[in-house]
C-alpha cells in the first residue's frame, strides 16, 4: 500500500475486527463514508433529509436510535469545515450492552489510510465494513498475461484490480492438409510465424512491465503449452523473467483468461505472504539459537533493545493482548509504566512519593511497541497465528521477538 505505517494498517484492522462484533437491536446503527472532494455542507445537507425520513420508522425505539445517532453525526461534522485529505468514515449506533434499556452510543470517526473513492450512508443492525476493507487490502502489483498461439492479453494487477495493457492476435495459421515437402515448408512457416509471435508478446511485456514500480511478480496463464514455450524461451527481459511467478492453465485466453490466471493465482499469492511471515520467523529462529546470534525475545529485553536502536526487524505477534499502562503524577511529575495482560486488572494507584492520585494512560502494547520501533527506524512485522511458525512467536516467546542489527 501507499505510504501507510504499520501502526497506521494496524489500528485500522484492530478496528475493523472491533466494530464487526457490534450489532444494533434493530436498524439503527449509521455508517458514513466521505470522499475528500465532497462537501461538508452536502453531507449536513443530506444527514438533515435523513432525519427527516427517520420520522417514518414504525419502532419508536429504533426511529430514537437513528435519529440520535444521525445528530452525533451532525455535531462531528462541525468539526470539519472539510473533509480530511482521504476522506472521513464515521461509525455511529446504539450498541446493546445486554438487557432491554442497556444500549450505549458508541462513535468511531476516523481518516483512512487510503482515499474513500464514493460517499455512502448505510443504516442497518450492523455497520458497513466492506469498503474500509477494500481500503486496506493490500494493493500489491504483479503483471498478468495469458497466452496460446492465436492471442495473448497483458494486464496489470492491482490489489483485486485489472488494468488490460494489450490485446495481440498472432495470425499464425492453422494446420495445413498437404503431405510431403509441401507440408514440411509449411510446418517450419507456422513455426516461425509462432516464434515472431512470442517474441513480440514479450517485447510488449517489457515494456509494461518494466516502468511499473514495486513491482511484486508476474504470472503467466493459457490454456496450452505455448505458455510454457514462451517461459522456456529468451522472450522476456531478464528483470521481467527473475519475478515469474508461476504459470497457470487457463481454459480461455483474452479477458476471460486473465480473470482466470487472477483467481487460480489468489491462493499462490496469500501464499506468498505466508511464506514471507514463516521465512522472518524462521530467520530469528536461526539467530536464537546460534551463541553469536543475533536476535532477543521478551517484552523486556526487546524493549531495551529497541531503545538503544539495536533492534533492525521488530516481530508482533497481532495476537498480543497486553495493555501498556502509564500512570503519572499530576502533582510531582513521577511516572510509572506497567505491562497489564488483562485490560480488567488495571487499578488506580496512588504516587509512591506524594501519595496523589495518579492519572492512568493505556494502549494496546503492540501500538507502544510500534511507536518505539518507528523513532529508531525499525522494521515492524505484524505477524499472524495462521502458520505454526507464528503460534510458536506466540506462545512460545510471548508473541515478541526482534532481529537485531548489532548484539548490544
Amino acid at each position: 500500500m501507499s505510504e501507510v505505517s504499520s501502526k497506521e494498517l494496524y489500528e485500522v484492522k484492530r478496528t475493523l475486527k472491533e466494530l464487526a462484533g457490534k450489532k444494533g437491536r434493530g436498524t439503527e446503527l449509521v455508517t458514513v463514508y466521505i470522499p475528500p472532494d465532497r462537501q461538508i455542507s452536502d453531507v449536513v445537507k443530506h444527514m438533515r433529509e435523513e432525519l427527516s425520513q427517520s420520522a417514518n420508522i414504525k419502532s419508536k425505539q429504533t426511529k430514537k436510535n437513528v435519529q440520535s445517532a444521525i445528530e452525533v453525526i451532525m455535531q462531528r461534522m462541525k468539526l470539519f469545515p472539510r473533509p480530511p485529505e482521504k476522506g472521513l468514515v464515521l461509525f455511529v449506533g446504539m450498541i446493546p450492552k445486554g438487557g432491554p434499556g442497556t444500549e450505549k452510543m458508541e462513535t468511531y470517526v476516523f481518516e483512512p489510510p487510503e482515499p474513500v473513492q464514493t460517499y455512502i450512508y448505510h443504516c442497518d443492525s450492523t455497520f458497513l465494513l466492506k469498503p474500509l476493507q477494500e481500503i486496506i487490502e493490500d494493493k500489491d502489483v504483479y503483471g498478468l498475461a495469458v497466452i496460446d498461439r492465436k492471442e495473448a492479453t497483458i494486464a496489470i494487477l492491482r490489489g483485486k484490480r485489472i488494468d488490460i495493457i494489450k490485446n495481440l492476435t498472432s495470425g499464425v495459421p492453422g494446420k495445413h492438409k498437404a503431405g510431403g515437402q509441401s507440408q514440411r515448408r509449411f510446418d517450419r512457416l507456422i513455426e516461425l510465424a509462432a516464434h515472431e509471435f512470442l517474441k513480440r508478446i514479450g517485447t510488449h511485456m517489457n515494456e509494461a512491465f518494466l516502468d511499473v514500480l514495486d513491482l511484486k511478480g508476474v504470472i503467466i496463464g493459457g490454456p496450452g503449452h505455448t505458455k510454457d514455450e514462451f517461459v522456456e524461451g529468451d522472450y522476456l527481459h531478464h528483470e521481467i523473467k527473475n519475478l515469474l511467478i508461476t504459470t497457470v492453465d487457463t481454459s480461455y485466453t483474452g479477458e476471460f483468461g486473465i480473470r482466470e490466471v487472477m483467481e487460480k493465482s489468489m491462493d499462490v499469492l496469500s501464499e506468498i505472504d505466508v511464506v514471507r511471515e514463516k521465512k522472518l520467523v524462521q530467520r530469528f529462529l536461526v539467530e536464537l539459537i546460534n551463541e553469536q546470534g543475533l536476535a532477543s525475545y521478551g517484552e523486556t529485553e526487546v524493549r531495551k533493545n529497541l531503545q538503544m536502536g539495536a533492534v533492525d526487524v521488530l516481530l508482533l505477534s497481532e495476537d498480543i493482548k497486553s495493555k501498556r499502562v502509564n500512570y503519572e503524577c499530576q502533582s510531582c511529575g513521577k511516572t510509572l509504566d506497567k505491562t497489564i495482560k488483562d485490560k480488567n486488572q488495571i487499578k488506580d494507584k496512588s504516587c509512591p512519593d506524594c501519595n496523589e492520585k495518579m492519572k492512568i494512560k493505556k494502549e494496546d502494547i503492540i501500538d507502544d511497541f510500534v511507536a518505539l520501533a518507528e523513532e529508531v527506524g525499525s522494521q515492524v512485522e505484524i505477524i499472524s497465528t495462521e502458520t505454526e511458525e507464528g503460534m510458536q512467536l506466540l506462545k512460545a516467546f510471548g508473541g515478541v521477538g526482534a532481529i537485531l542489527r548489532y548484539r548490544p
